[in-house]
């Protein structure tokens, strides 16, 4: 029984929407509790009732009628609505051919609201458009156009027409020749500009409109309730079928579709599984009229006498054979997804691998809601967070952990409605991590609840107790701070498309903030970085030149020293040769002897001349001893005569110095060998 309440109060919420032009579910649901969830009277407390949507005794007649239909006994004290005499004629004439006299089907004259909204004066209707960092105010009558908006932001925002996308209405996408007046706006809208960076070609802008002028499409139907005498002004997207539309009204009148008769449908609208945008009705209003069809087996009498226990036993029996006839609930009606009593949880109970659990809960979200919704990161909370917060500063985003409820009636509108825009799905993906959970199981809570309070602390995790079912499901927007993370954000279900997108927006500007803080101060700490590290480098190229410059230098002393030694040894032989030769040379012969003496003057390289006498007998190799012995080996040096020039190291050294002609005297000369 408490879902059939939560999916009656779902119905009433949508047609209270519809009929207002409230977008604000809270505020909505304010208005409607304030109320006791009493649709009229909750519509005529918003509504004045001279702006010609609700005649002035439409509350009346609604505070006097029953939940069986409008045979109340109190009907007939109703105050009779003022109208032109032959509107009321006709009335009375209409109600008198379709059912029996009575006070109270003269008292009420049908609602005419085709004709109250062509005849209503013009609306001023105020537009707050945000556009990246700024905020810019229209205001402009209702019978313009979203074009004529368009053209008052290319010169306030200097972007032209062609490179901008207006976004935020309630409907969807709309073209720039889409009437305001034809979208039932509120007085005051918010809206926000979309430039890409590339805009479509005029081909594909011409497709694109076409593929989705279906989707984004609606239909006002104006549906008069014969026998209630009541009107209900009802949005529909232009892919509704005719069914559906149906289902919606036995929902409303307690009329079982298969007993309900219809005025106004087109031909063309032949078959009940077409959609609105086939079937040719009118765009964007369309009047319809439903009564229920009159069992032939009754007279009238009996008819006005059993209404009520048809009502009642209709209302209890024919919504089981309804159901499989067309394999719609009321929840699709609205276009909140399945029922709940066919949901399969969204996630499995008491799951070891939190990654398969998030698979899961995808899996059955697709189902539900269609694969146009958010990317949920598959893996913990943990590994969601370190993907958001913890690499380079430029790759930084924000986390978003969305936290589903079933048992909240929200639950299903803001799936379908917010969580799956094509704007909100963008957004997210952009700019989010998206982490979801699903918090209708006590055990899951309990999971998450331990989850949050080890990565965001004890008051996170106290505030998500502290919300209560029906104000899921939350969205919690969590930004990555140096020391700790922080939440932004805790957004309810109920909310709108609008106020959800200007919501992300504004953490994403908080972010932004920070984030350029992060980059810059990781740039300047990258900056030192490479300073020291530069300065660490030449440092130890420093350190490395000083190493081998000396190193370079004790090889050169060693080679010095070495060379030294080698040098030492050298001259340390050659003067023992030199001794040696010295102490070998034969006596230098005497003047006076009787032998034949050879007197020999040689000059050094450094001018000097040597002098000894030699006997004639004696050999070549004599001389060069005694050169030698003086410190002229005959290796580096030659022995030249001066003239005719002959070398004397060349000649063979047995030879006498009387055969090298050397004799009496001869004067010579040393020259270093090259």
């Amino acid at each position: 029984m408490a879902s059939d309440s939560n999916m009656d109060r779902e119905m009433i919420l949508a047609d209270f929407q519809a009929c207002t032009g409230i977008d604000n579910i809270a505020e909505a649901i304010t208005l409607l509790e304030l109320n006791n969830w009493d649709l009229v009277a909750a519509i005529n407390g918003v509504i004045p009732q001279e702006n010609g949507i609700l005649p002035s005794h439409f509350s009346s007649e609604a505070s006097q009628t029953g939940p069986f239909g409008p045979h109340s006994q109190s009907e007939a004290t109703a105050p009779a609505p003022s109208a032109p005499p032959s509107s009321a004629s006709a009335s009375a004439s209409a109600s008198s051919s379709s059912s029996p006299p009575s006070s109270s089907s003269q008292a009420f004259c049908p609602v005419q609201p085709s004709r109250h909204i062509v005849e209503r004066q013009s609306r001023m209707l105020s537009f707050r458009v945000e556009y990246r960092q700024r905020s810019t105010e229209v205001v402009l009558e209702d019978a313009s156009t979203v074009g004529d908006i368009k053209t008052i932001l290319e010169t306030e925002l200097q972007v032209p027409v062609s490179k901008m996308q207006l976004k935020g209405w309630k409907s969807g996408d709309v073209s720039d020749s889409t009437v305001l007046r034809s979208l039932h706006l509120p007085k005051n809208n918010s809206l926000y500009v979309l430039t890409p960076d590339i805009a479509p070609s005029a081909s594909t802008s011409q497709s694109s409109s076409a593929q989705q002028g279906l989707s984004n499409q609606n239909y006002l139907l104006i549906i008069s309730h014969r026998e209630a005498q009541r009107d209900y002004s009802l949005n529909f997207p232009a892919s509704k079928t005719i069914q559906e539309v149906k289902r919606n009204i036995s929902d409303l009148t307690n009329i079982p579709v298969r007993h309900q008769q219809w005025d106004g449908w087109p031909a063309s609208a032949s078959d009940d599984s077409m959609t609105l945008a086939s079937s040719g009705i009118s765009y964007p209003c369309h009047h319809l009229t439903v009564s229920r069809r009159s069992s032939p087996a009754l007279t009238v009498e009996q008819t006005d006498e059993c209404t009520d226990v048809h009502m009642v036993s209709d209302s209890e029996g024919d919504d089981f054979e309804d159901a499989p006839e067309f394999g719609v609930d009321e929840s699709e009606v609205f276009g909140m997804g399945t029922s709940s009593f066919q949901k399969t949880p969204m996630m499995p109970e008491n799951s070891e691998n939190e990654g398969d659990a998030l698979l899961h809960f995808t899996a059955e979200f697709s189902r539900r809601y269609g694969d146009c919704h958010p990317v949920f990161y598959i893996g913990s909370l943990e590994a969601a967070s370190q993907e958001a917060f913890y690499g380079k500063a430029r790759d930084r985003k924000l986390l978003a952990i969305y936290l589903h409820n079933d048992e909240s009636v929200l639950s299903n509108v803001f799936c379908s409605q917010m969580m799956c825009a094509d704007t909100i799905v963008s957004y997210l993906s952009q700019n989010f991590i998206t982490w979801a959970w699903d918090v209708t199981k006590e055990a899951n809570k309990a999971r998450l609840l331990t989850m949050c309070t080890r990565h965001f602390g004890s008051v996170v995790a106290q505030t998500i107790r502290t919300y209560k079912t029906d104000q899921f499901p939350l969205l919690l927007i969590v930004m990555g701070k140096r020391t700790s993370n922080e939440v932004l954000n805790v957004i309810q279900g109920n909310t709108t498309v609008d106020e959800l997108m200007m919501r992300l927006m504004g953490a994403m500007e908080i972010f932004t903030a920070q984030q350029q803080e992060d980059i810059k101060d990781e740039d300047e700490r990258e900056a030192r970085e490479l300073v020291k590290r530069e300065q660490d480098e030449a440092y130890r190229l420093s350190l490395e030149a000083d190493r081998k410059k000396r190193e370079a230098q004790e090889r050169e002393e060693a080679e010095q020293v070495r060379q030294e030694r080698i040098r030492k040894e050298q001259e340390e032989e050659r003067e023992a040769i030199r001794l040696s030769l010295e102490q070998a040379l034969p006596p230098e012969p005497k003047e006076e002897g009787g032998e034949p003496v050879s007197k020999l003057r040689i000059r050094t390289p450094s001018g000097e001349f040597l002098e000894r006498r030699f006997l004639g007998s004696c050999k070549l190799q004599v001389l060069f001893d005694f050169i030698a012995s003086k410190g002229y080996p005959s290796d580096e040096f030659k022995l030249l005569t001066t003239f005719p020039r002959r070398n004397i190291t060349q000649i063979d050294p047995a030879w006498s110095l009387v055969e090298a002609k050397l004799f009496p005297q001869e004067t010579l000369f040393l020259e270093a060998k090259e």
